[in-house]
């Protein structure tokens, strides 16, 4: 007999919502994160956008679950208490040749069923944001940004609140199926912790962020194989001199590269109105530990932003924000999102196993919209852990 229906490796917001739904759905399920704290890593080193949904292949998952996520994520902040406001954001065609970028994200974003869409003219512009020069631009009011580490939390409270065990600086360190079911070895982390130990769970859920390719390796799925290398691309953000604040009310984004790399370098707000530059789009050197030997064990992080990158931010935020100087800019933080293509679109994937790993779901390349997406990925996982036939 097992110890739990669920064991979720990851404490970042997908896998605190996944815990959420556990917990609702009566599974009895344990989370195990490796940090000290919930939602440390990707979940809240990035831009908190709770993002409208028009940026991808219609019928992707991403697609599928940018809407509804951003919809449920919404609501959660909203009742929860957790800071979240619907700003907008507008796309910008800074040149002629844009515009028909932008009609065309319009299209893909009703298609989408992106809520008010609306393409308005340089004047339309001016009017909504005086600070912001642009020929024309998408304008989509709903999307927001969110306190990301703040609904993590939140979520893992009410799962902890219905029986969900919650586990941080803990460590999965084994996964392997026996006897109809997954042993899932622990090794606490830190100072002063107990030893480690086995139990037994009927699922795993590979929730693990920028090690969720490890932690599939590690349950016997051949990464490599199935083209579920995650390649961390760094992101770096410059702040924007405090004396500006609330000078701009929306987040601006500019055309994105067609490469699908990023979303380009745009003008984020955080809830308390500061605004900063990012991200931009930093390649690893090396092949991030992978070697054909298989995946190494250590990754580096290297969350320091080099400050001779602030020229090209200025450059680039230039094009939309005449009235920056180049000495407004700061380096503020970084972060790393788990891309399965460097270049290109490349959908999550998100996956149950059968035959020998019979039991283990993996999420791999949650990358953005993953934030956005988060509580919508965890109804689908849902639907996994008790559809039978799924």
């Amino acid at each position: 007999m097992s110890d739990f229906n669920v064991t979720i490796v990851g404490g970042g917001i997908v896998g605190c919502a996944i815990a959420a739904v556990c917990a609702r759905l009566g599974l009895s399920a344990v989370l195990i994160e490796k940090e000290a704290g919930l939602g440390r890593g990707i979940t809240s080193r990035n831009s908190e956008v709770s993002h409208g949904g028009m940026y991808y292949p219609t019928g992707s998952l991403k697609a599928r679950f940018c809407v509804p996520g951003r919809r449920l994520l919404k609501e959660f902040c909203t009742s929860s208490g957790v800071g979240y406001q619907e700003c907008g954001k507008l796309i910008v065609a800074v040149q002629h040749d844009e515009i028909s970028q932008l009609e065309s994200l319009f299209v893909l974003g009703q298609a989408n069923a992106v809520e008010d869409l609306e393409i308005i003219d340089a004047a339309q512009v001016t009017k909504m944001e005086p600070g912001v020069q642009a020929m024309a631009a998408l304008w989509s009011p709903r999307t927001g940004i969110v306190d990301a580490e703040g609904a993590t939390k939140a979520l893992a409270q009410s799962a902890a609140e219905a029986g969900v065990q919650v586990m941080t600086s803990s460590v999965v360190d084994s996964l392997e199926r026996r006897k109809g079911a997954w042993q899932v070895g622990v090794i606490p982390d830190g100072q002063g912790r107990r030893e480690g130990w086995t139990h037994a769970s009927d699922f795993v859920v590979n929730a693990a962020g920028l090690t969720a390719d490890d932690v599939a390796a590690m349950a016997g799925v051949d990464v490599k194989a199935r083209g579920w290398r995650q390649v961390w691309v760094k992101g770096n953000y410059f702040r924007i001199n405090p004396e500006h604040s609330g000078r701009i009310n929306s987040l601006i984004y500019p055309v994105p590269p067609q490469d699908h790399s990023s979303l380009g370098v745009h003008l984020c707000l955080d809830l308390a109105g500061q605004l900063r530059l990012g991200p931009d789009v930093e390649y690893p050197e090396q092949d991030n530990g992978f070697s054909d030997k298989g995946l190494e064990p250590e990754r580096q992080l290297a969350y320091h932003v080099d400050p001779n990158l602030a020229g090209s931010f200025f450059q680039s935020a230039q094009q939309y924000l005449p009235w920056l100087k180049a000495d407004d800019l700061s380096p503020d933080m970084s972060g790393y999102r788990p891309k399965l293509a460097v270049r290109g679109f490349r959908d999550f994937e998100v996956v149950r196993e059968n035959s020998s790993l019979e039991g283990l779901v993996n999420l791999i390349g949650i990358d953005s919209p993953g934030l956005t997406s988060a509580m919508a990925l965890a109804e689908h996982v849902g639907k996994m852990l008790t559809d039978r036939d799924h």
